[in-house]
């Protein structure tokens, strides 16, 4: 018998490019700590490590500032 050819399963993700860019200026002492801090925890990509701080506290602020059905006071009685 003979076998059949196997089967390509093209698999199509959604990926979304990063074609936006911003620069921002830090000081003297801003950047020191910043670069301290990627190498004592060994950060290898700066650009994600930012990126994932940032996107996180606003991702965060987002969710506290949700409106709900109640209040936090009634919430806490």
């Amino acid at each position: 018998m003979k076998k059949r050819p196997a089967k390509k399963i093209e698999f199509k993700t959604q990926t979304l490019k990063r074609e936006n860019k911003i620069a921002f200026s830090l000081n003297e002492k801003e950047f020191n700590m910043l670069r301290q801090y990627l190498e004592s925890n060994k950060i290898e990509n700066q650009s994600r490590w930012i990126r994932e701080v940032v996107m996180g506290y606003l991702w965060q602020k987002a969710e506290d500032n949700y409106p709900s059905l109640f209040n936090e006071a009634e919430i806490r009685k």
